[in-house]
């Protein structure tokens, strides 16, 4: 099942799929200087030839650096942005793997890449809550918050892309009747929709017709 993660520092996942911003600043957790295995971080390149050296030129801004693997929840556990229902539903679904899905990217154009953070419910995988953290100075800062479930956030060549799962009255869980998906970008220091698509799913009423054999 996807999102399920230790209690310790947590696996990245980069994947292609969360609206209130808040500002509580936390403690960074598990930070460092190193390249982690999600996101778009910085790629470390072999060594030049010696004939091509003179002609490389530098480059003119210095990618943003992927903080390494995040204790994911940690991280929302202590944030007074996160709901106490969400905080409260948050536990392990076997041993110590919690529902959680962490991506790395750069959103907001720091020096270190911005981490999302999906919580999920362990039956059913049903995004409950999306969250995404700035690093500044050290410390992780809370700019977008969506806990309107079905919800699911993630990164999309550079912009923030939400999920939000739409049910008609009679719908399963397992089978919405469509969903909404909502672009952000950073602007300003904090995110601004761009734009919106709705996608209906197909419907099907009843057993598919059995086409008639033509006569021979």
């Amino acid at each position: 099942m996807r999102g399920l993660t230790g209690a310790g520092p947590t696996r990245s996942r980069t994947t292609t799929r969360a609206a209130i911003a808040a500002t509580a600043v936390l403690a960074a957790v598990g930070l460092s200087a190193g390249c982690g295995t999600g996101g778009t971080g910085a790629r470390d390149e072999g060594p030049a030839r010696a004939e091509s050296v003179a002609s490389v030129t530098p480059p003119t801004a210095s990618p943003s650096r992927t903080p390494g693997r995040v204790d994911a929840v940690r991280l929302i556990q202590a944030d007074p942005a996160v709901s106490a229902q969400v905080k409260r539903e948050l536990k392990p679904c076997v041993a110590d793997e919690y529902p959680v899905d962490v991506s790395y990217g750069n959103l907001t154009g720091g020096a270190a890449d911005d981490v999302v953070v999906n919580v999920l419910t362990c039956g059913d995988a049903v995004g409950v809550g999306s969250y995404v953290y700035r690093d500044q100075g050290g410390a992780y800062v809370n700019v977008f918050t969506a806990e309107e479930p079905p919800v699911y956030a993630e990164i999309d060549r550079g912009d923030l892309v939400v999920t939000k799962q739409v049910y008609d009255r009679g719908d399963r869980v397992s089978s919405p009747s469509g969903e909404n998906v909502i672009t952000y970008r950073w602007a300003s220091g904090r995110f601004g929709e761009e734009y919106r698509t709705h996608n209906d799913y197909g419907q099907v009423a009843g057993p598919m017709p059995t086409p008639v054999p033509e006569d021979g």
